[in-house]
């Protein structure tokens, strides 16, 4: 079962790649996103998604990373929540 994680407080250089290597020690990724300004596309809107093939592996991330500095910007990393 796959987890997807909710990743904030990112720097607004951060693109989709950038995202899947950070994560990428804690195991296997489906899917890496990074949320774009609609106004200016080479800005991010300081939060994306990424998503583990493996629940545990999300699990890790998140006691790992959460609140985490990155380029002097704490992360917020938990459980995305679904979309309604």
């Amino acid at each position: 079962m796959s987890k997807k994680l909710f990743v904030g407080n990112l720097p607004f250089s951060m693109r989709g790649k950038e995202l899947r290597d950070l994560f990428s020690e804690f195991g296997e990724i489906e899917d890496a996103t990074v949320i774009l300004d609609k106004m200016n596309r080479n800005r991010s809107k300081g939060f994306g998604f990424i998503e583990f093939v493996n629940d545990e592996d999300g699990d890790k991330a998140i006691a790992a990373m959460n609140e985490k500095e990155i380029e002097g910007r704490p992360l917020t990393v938990n459980e995305a929540k679904p979309r309604e």
